[in-house]
């Protein structure tokens, strides 16, 4: 190597040296402001610090620590923590234009590239989600309203109960495949029989990736995506699923297309198509087919594991609190009786049905982190400055067993949502489906799920749990993306069964 080789090499290494002290100077500008947090490892940041398993648990302990806001390092990039009710509703609600945009999750951006309802930012995202709300409000084909799909459908799981003839089962597969018709219907307008196979492969697809997203290797991946990318390891499942349900849902598309009139959008995926022929001329339409598929692809998955999740628990709290289902059943009794089935109007008038239903979404707290936001600007907070494009992790958890908003809020209890007098009281606390430019769509349709499928089966059956209630652990197996119940069992006793029992 002769002199100038290595005058050419030293003199790149120094700009090299240089050009990461400088982006290291920046970096300190840009970060100086904001909140304290925890000591962090280069590169790991925070990583060994926070469990897998309940990571919003360990953000709640840091919080005691160093307030309501504060930043935590994920892998290499830093993020800004919210935590407790007041500083999460001064944040979605009160400067909601400055929250609103979404945080990315390298997982998930993986799979969508930018596209679909959840992921989306900008223009892309005001357009999909004001025409997602108004197409969910206006559902139906005719007189088939989303109602009577959900009614239908909870007949449906009532007869897949009955067929278990008092034997204990576990109720996971049933109440998926019951969630996930009420998806079916909603974007593509049909339900499949709970033994079609593909419905089957989807489920099961669904299920694993809800499993690794939430396990600590789904975690590991949204804190190192580049290096994980080139390892093996179960966190390839949720990419390979994800393809696959895309191709399932690609193919459900291409029969809409093939039948479709402009005149009769009866779904969301017919809406949707009309809606691109309508601006078929316009260049910058956000109505194409990529973002059809991926918000399809959202709609489904969220809609399909959330409610199905939040009833799994449900039917688990009743079985630990017997006394809780009864008092439903009473409720149910006297305002509904047995001859019909229960509809959206009887909830005004069932409050302890519809405190227990509430209790149970703060009680299971589904999403515990909430998906992350993103500040659109420079934005002062509570006395520190948030730089624009950083990583907002609004910690639902911390408001749904906020203490200053929830008498001992460890424990489950319906009462809580009840005044003197027994009627039905809200409270600003619960927000099980966030809150702000971003709350979740698909709350209407995840409210009438959980009433009419819950008293629906209530008004058939008693669920009984093969062990005494009082062993019942309704600890969750972990919280990571989502909070997971411990496996249970539980058999049916036909409610007319037991009332001719007990007259005996």
């Amino acid at each position: 190597m002769d002199f100038s080789t290595i005058g050419v090499t030293l003199i790149a290494f120094l700009l090299t040296v240089l050009l990461l002290l400088v982006r290291s100077w920046k970096s300190k500008l840009i970060y100086r402001k904001l909140p304290p947090g925890p000591p962090a490892l280069p590169f790991l940041g925070n990583a060994l610090q926070i469990d897998k398993r309940a990571p919003d648990k360990c953000l709640m302990k840091l919080a005691k620590k160093y307030g309501s806001v504060f930043t935590v390092w994920l892998g290499p990039r830093p993020a800004v923590v919210l935590c407790g009710y007041e500083t999460v509703k001064e944040a979605l609600v009160n400067q909601a234009d400055d929250f609103g945009a979404r945080g990315t999750v390298p997982s998930i951006r993986k799979i969508t590239n930018g596209y679909g309802i959840a992921s989306s930012n900008g223009h892309r995202s005001l357009q999909l989600r004001n025409f997602a709300v108004k197409t969910l409000r206006h559902f139906g084909r005719g007189s088939k309203t989303l109602e009577s799909f959900i009614q239908q459908e909870a007949e449906c799981l009532v007869e897949v109960f009955r067929r278990t003839e008092g034997s204990a089962f576990d109720p996971t597969f049933q109440l998926t495949c019951a969630t996930a018709n009420i998806m079916c219907a909603v974007v593509f307008g049909n339900r499949f029989d709970y033994t079609d196979k593909n419905l089957l492969t989807l489920l099961d697809m669904i299920t694993e990736n809800m499993r690794v997203i939430s396990s600590p290797w789904g975690q590991l991946y949204d804190l190192l995506p580049s290096i994980l990318d080139r390892l093996p390891g179960p966190h390839n499942r949720l990419f390979k699923n994800a393809a696959k349900i895309k191709d399932f849902l690609r193919e459900m598309i291409q029969n809409h297309k093939d039948v479709h009139t402009k005149d009769r959008p009866w779904d969301f995926t017919a809406s949707f198509l009309a809606k691109m022929e309508e601006e078929e001329d316009n260049p910058k339409t956000e109505f194409n087919d990529e973002n059809l598929l991926l918000s399809i692809f959202n709609i489904f998955l969220a809609g399909t594991d959330t409610t199905s999740s939040t009833m799994r628990w449900g039917l688990l709290l009743f079985l630990k609190y017997p006394d809780v289902q009864e008092k439903i059943q009473n409720e149910i009794d006297e305002v509904i009786g047995s001859e019909r089935t229960p509809a959206m109007e009887d909830r005004e008038k069932m409050p302890y049905t519809n405190a227990a239903i509430c209790e149970i979404q703060r009680y299971s707290n589904i999403i515990p982190l909430n998906l992350p936001h993103t500040v659109t600007r420079d934005t002062d907070f509570k006395g520190f400055v948030i730089p624009k494009g950083m990583i907002v992790i609004p910690v639902l958890a911390s408001v749904l067993y906020d203490c200053n908003c929830w008498e001992n809020p460890n424990s489950f209890n319906p009462d809580r949502f009840l005044d003197e007098e027994g009627r039905f009281k809200k409270n600003e606390a619960f927000m099980p489906f966030s809150s702000g430019n971003r709350m979740c769509i698909g709350k209407t349709v995840a409210q009438m799920q959980l009433f009419l499928f819950l008293t629906t089966l209530l008004q058939n059956f008693t669920l009984r749990s093969p062990v005494e209630p009082h062993t019942i652990d309704i600890s969750p197996l972990s919280s990571g993306f989502s909070t997971l119940h411990r496996p249970y069992q539980l058999y049916c006793v036909p409610r007319k069964s037991a009332r001719h029992m007990a007259s005996e």
